[in-house]
Parts: C-alpha cells; structure tokens; sequence
C-alpha cells in the first residue's frame, strides 16, 4: 500500500467515525478527553491519585463509545484510563430533550 492509498483510507476511516459519533452522540451524558482517546459515556468517575508524589489520573466510564478508528468494537460497557495529563469531562446539552417554551409545561 502506498503512502498515499494509507491517507486515503485514513481520510476515509475518519469521515466513517465521525458520522458515526454523529448518529450516537445523543444516547450519551458525558464527553471525555484524555490525552489519548476521546470518549462518550453515560456514567464518568474521575479520581486524582498521587503515588511517590507523582499525580496521575484514573477515570472510570460505563456505558461508553470509544474514539478509534482502529478498534473494531468501539462500544464498550466499562473502560478504565490512567492518565497523567489533564482529562476533561464535560456534560453533554440536550436540546431534544427539553419541554417546549410555547407548549403546555412551558412558562
């Protein structure tokens, strides 16, 4: 395979991916960052540790949806990353899920 058939399949594995995060985002709570992966998860336990005066993360996710193009199974029930760079957690909207503001529970 030449350098520019693996750019093409690259470039053609991510499209794949992001129409898939496009078609599963709404059934997750949670996005996270780490400094290798990204994830969606329903569930999210992050916990800072410290061993030998070294602080490193652990986080723990159920339910989750894993960003990589080269795994073939990217749902998984639980995952667990330890990590000693930042990792960011942030709280997905819900657009669709909120009660209309002209409806009869609106104020």
């Amino acid at each position: 395979m030449s350098a520019e058939d693996l750019e093409k399949y690259e470039t053609e594995m991510e499209l794949q991916l992001y129409k898939e995060y496009r078609d599963i985002v709404g059934q997750f709570t949670y996005v996270v960052e780490t400094e290798r992966r990204f994830y969606l998860a329903n569930a999210v336990d992050v916990q800072v540790r410290n061993s030998d005066s070294e602080v490193y993360f652990e986080v723990s996710m159920s339910d989750a949806w894993v960003w990589d193009m080269y795994r073939p199974a990217r749902f998984v029930k639980n995952v667990r990353v330890i990590t000693f760079k930042d990792v960011n957690v942030e709280e997905l909207d819900k657009p669709d899920l909120r009660l209309p503001e002209n409806g009869p529970f609106g104020s």
